[in-house]
């Protein structure tokens, strides 16, 4: 037994978790009660008031969160810890905002839960906040895996701050969305949401498209700009890609970051930076510190608040939903409505989706607007991701790049052995497909640089960005059309 004990209520309809539950609270040391509805935690309030109280959420005479707000209201100091098979985002926001010390999703680990009491009991924290509901419907992310549920309560825990957050994880995992709902739900809602992609600006450029420009300050500067900080004003910014802006520009950022003002390129007055800052990157940040390519300083005043997306492979009991979810999505767009039968749910949660939840939505779209049947089987699935393609790993591998990968990686544990274990393994394997890629669209689109980057799916001024990192001669190649 360890840490503090006390007296908890537990509320739950089923018996079978009243049981469970209270039998390892009282190993634990606690004495605890149970009740079975809204009215009779009630009466146990009355008669035996609790220290920390657990509450299921859907109970037979009300919500367990909605009346949580009341007991608070009395009780503003006894920590509520709300329990629930609602595993949505809406859940662990409408418990953060009833003022509940935690949020915990069925099924749990008791000893997570023993733990989680005992924490409560020694802060006896938990402040009665406003209560608010919000439909599922409305918000962006969806899924009930444990992986996002991780998610879920940070974002809970962070709408009614403004904490800096660093969202990271890889492309088409939905870092946007997740900046969008700490942005909705928070107190800045009102307020722009502002999104700037840090990979898709000039470098000479960034810094007037984040803090502006005065007339004049530039050639071109025709007339005064406001830049990014001044449109969120109030609001929230978010700078997308984070990982990708240049040393300089990163050296600006910090100041902002540090002293909570800025100055337009080429003015002289002071503004005052009233905005919550939320970055993301799907690189490793740990990685370019070490490099040299991203400031210590700046990983540190950005990363205060660290959310890890998951890939979709990682959170695999999602895909049925969010498969279904952009059906919907695609028919409310004027689509043909369609269903997915059990062998296409199969088939989509064994696909790897390398390009994560983006990939999955452009699949739905792509079987709402082209199959001819309104449902939707395994087959049409697997033509419609490339069944054979190499994300269906227990189907049929793709004997060449996959090869060609594993003889580098043979290659380089031959000769450079150091390369497998010195975090640059990935850069190595991408710049030996990008190179060629590059290269290859290039030539085919006779050197002009706005249609090769079209063609791979590229930002033009990633392109060039690209071209210089990886040295690839610009002389070589044929002199860019007036199309530019």
């Amino acid at each position: 037994m360890t840490g503090v004990t006390g007296r908890v209520l537990l509320v739950d309809d089923d018996d079978a978790v009243r049981t469970v539950v209270a039998q390892a609270l009282r190993r634990a040391g606690h004495e605890v009660r149970t009740a079975a509805s809204l009215a009779e935690l009630d009466r146990e309030m009355r008669a035996h008031p609790p220290q920390v109280l657990l509450t299921d959420v859907v109970l037979p005479d009300g919500d367990g969160i909605d009346h949580a707000t009341r007991v608070l209201a009395d009780h503003p100091d006894m920590p509520v810890i709300v329990l629930s098979a609602r595993n949505t985002l809406t859940t662990a926001v409408r418990a953060n905002e009833a003022g509940a010390y935690d949020y915990l999703p069925k099924p749990f680990d008791l000893d997570t839960l023993t733990r989680t009491v005992a924490a409560a009991l020694e802060r006896r924290a938990g402040a009665a906040a406003e209560d608010a509901d919000h439909d599922d419907a409305s918000l962006p992310l969806i899924g009930r895996s444990p992986a996002m549920q991780e998610v879920y309560r940070v974002i809970a825990r962070v709408v009614s701050n403004d904490l800096t957050v660093l969202v990271s994880g890889e492309s088409g995992t939905g870092k946007e969305l997740v900046a969008r709902a700490i942005h909705d739900l928070g107190a800045r809602r009102a307020a722009p949401f502002v999104p700037i992609n840090m990979a898709a600006i000039p470098r000479e450029l960034i810094e007037a498209e984040l803090f502006g420009h005065e007339r004049g300050a530039f050639t071109g500067a025709a007339q005064r700009n406001a830049g990014r900080f001044e449109q969120a004003a109030g609001g929230t910014l978010f700078l997308d890609e984070i990982g990708d802006m240049p040393v300089e520009a990163q050296t600006r950022l910090l100041r902002v970051l540090q002293s909570g003002e800025f100055t337009t390129v080429g003015g002289a007055r002071t503004i005052r930076a009233d905005v919550r800052i939320v970055a993301a990157t799907n690189r490793d940040l740990h990685q370019a510190v070490a490099t040299g390519q991203f400031r210590e300083d700046l990983y540190y005043r950005l990363n205060v608040v660290p959310i890890a997306l998951p890939a979709l492979r990682e959170r695999r009991g999602d895909v049925a939903e969010l498969a279904r979810h952009f059906l919907d999505r695609a028919a409310e767009a004027g689509l043909p409505r369609k269903t997915l039968d059990a062998a296409a749910v199969d088939v989509l949660e064994r696909h790897d989706w390398p390009g994560n939840v983006r990939e999955l939505e452009n699949v739905m779209r792509r079987l709402a607007a082209l199959s001819r049947d309104d449902h939707v089987g395994a087959a049409e699935v697997r033509a419609t991701i490339g069944g054979a393609g190499p994300a269906l790993v227990e189907a049929v591998p793709d004997p060449g790049l996959e090869a060609a990968v594993r003889a580098l990686i043979e290659r380089l544990a031959r000769h450079e052995p150091r390369a497998l274990e010195d975090g640059s393994l990935y850069e190595r394997i991408i710049g030996e497909v990008e190179r060629p890629l590059i290269e290859a669209m290039l030539a085919r689109h006779g050197g002009n640089q706005l249609r090769a980057a079209r063609a791979i799916g590229l930002n033009r001024n990633t392109l060039r960005k690209r071209l210089d990192v990886l040295g690839i001669d610009a002389s070589v190649r044929p002199s860019v059309t007036a199309e530019e």
